[in-house]
């Protein structure tokens, strides 16, 4: 098989030739730049890491890397990834533990007195900060359930037409000379509970909780603008692409954030207007983002219309490998599950790695429905030879049959 027919029929719940792996298709599957250049070094791979993602520290994963490691997707993105800083004009750079990378030319932090690093935006305004020894941002700015904006007054961002040539660009060059499957994030201009609340997360789920006809107010413009790029963004991609992704946190690793009835009251019938849309006008399969214990959300994901879920975190309470499958395996698929990179993966032997994969994979892999993937972004510090472990692992037990 081809990657792309491998994801699309792991999806599809059929049993391709092998389990398929994604390894830097998405911001949520990929690698931490330090981590990233051990791990080249490693392999007598020469040359630095290159950082796509400033927020998140993410190395762009290279096609021989991508190759070693048997990887099947590869994603498709915007000119400016975050912060509005385009990625272009690379230039050297280094990290606070030393590591080279290549950063794009508009990155510019300042370094403040006690060592931390600032992102101002083009009008001065901070906008995010690492703090000194730091591996990744954190945001600075506030969106707009933080602040209680106004919904009528909101200028929310629209897919332009040089975005939408770049993203054009970038689908045909991928489908017409590789056999990758396709991937691209369009979801509403912000997370529609997690993410509107940065900045002030508390006054969020106050306002949440209290004020439900300003929430609809607000959502109905965020769908109106999320509705309005899903037009524009099939316009320029069309069926080039396979999947589109979408990322909102229900959960923490004890349980979840809100109620499952709060959820479906408020906020699932606005992201289930978006995915109809997909469904009824694209051939795109949709993947949601979600960290934590969601269990007891999936029956409602898969009524809104998610087909993929990702990282699947099986540390978090309630999110039981075997439990997930025999649930709800033959009607969603799972797209990480790998194992636990909080524990094992960073601070585990090569030995226990392999162990933990090849145990999840003989769970999630059987009839399809699974896209072996990192629990999340491999972070900093994990030892490559832990990295090795599990994707070599995946490759030598993920082949169909499973045993």
């Amino acid at each position: 098989m081809t990657s792309r027919e491998r994801v699309l029929a792991a999806i599809e719940h059929r049993e391709p030739d092998r389990v398929p792996i994604d390894f830097g298709g998405t911001r949520l599957s990929g690698i931490a730049a330090s981590a990233y250049y051990q791990l080249k070094q490693y392999l007598g791979l020469s040359g630095p890491a290159r950082v796509f993602d400033l927020f998140q520290m993410l190395a762009e994963v290279e096609r021989p890397v991508m190759e070693r490691f048997g990887a099947d997707v590869i994603g498709i993105y915007r000119p400016s990834v975050v912060f509005g800083i385009r990625n272009e004009r690379w230039k050297p750079w280094q990290l606070f533990d030393g590591t080279p990378v290549e950063v794009p030319g508009d990155f510019h932090p300042v370094e403040q007195p006690d060592g931390s690093l600032l992102i101002l935006s083009p009008e001065g305004k901070p906008i995010a900060i690492m703090p000194k020894d730091g591996f990744y941002f954190d945001r600075l700015e506030k969106y707009p359930g933080a602040v209680h904006a106004d919904p009528e007054s909101l200028d929310l961002p629209l897919l332009t037409e040089e975005e939408c040539d770049f993203l054009a660009a970038q689908a045909e060059a991928y489908y017409q000379n590789t056999e990758y499957a396709i991937i691209v994030q369009m979801g509403p201009p912000y997370e529609l509970f997690f993410g509107l609340g940065t900045g002030d997360f508390a006054a969020w789920m106050i306002t949440l909780a209290t004020e439900p006809d300003y929430v609809q107010a607000l959502y109905e413009k965020l769908v109106e603008a999320w509705l309005e790029n899903l037009r524009r963004l099939y316009a320029a991609v069309g069926d080039r692409v396979q999947i589109v992704h979408f990322n909102d946190d229900l959960g923490t690793q004890e349980g979840p954030f809100l109620s499952v009835a709060m959820f479906r009251r408020l906020i699932m019938p606005y992201y289930k207007r978006g995915l109809d849309w997909i469904h009824q006008n694209t051939p795109w399969k949709v993947f949601m983002h979600s960290d934590g214990a969601i269990f007891d959300f999936i029956p409602s994901l898969i009524e809104m219309g998610v087909d993929i879920i990702n990282p699947v975190q099986t540390s978090a309470k309630g999110m039981d490998p075997q439990r997930l499958k025999s649930t709800f395996g033959d009607r969603i698929t799972f797209w990480g599950g790998s194992c636990d990179c909080q524990h094992t993966l960073p601070f585990a032997t090569p030995e226990e790695v392999a162990r933990e994969v090849e145990e999840h994979i003989r769970i999630f892999a059987p009839g399809g429905g699974y896209v072996f993937a990192p629990v999340h972004n491999i972070q900093a510090k994990v030892p490559p030879e832990n990295i090795v472990a599990m994707f070599d692992t995946a490759l030598r037990v993920g082949r169909y049959p499973i045993a």
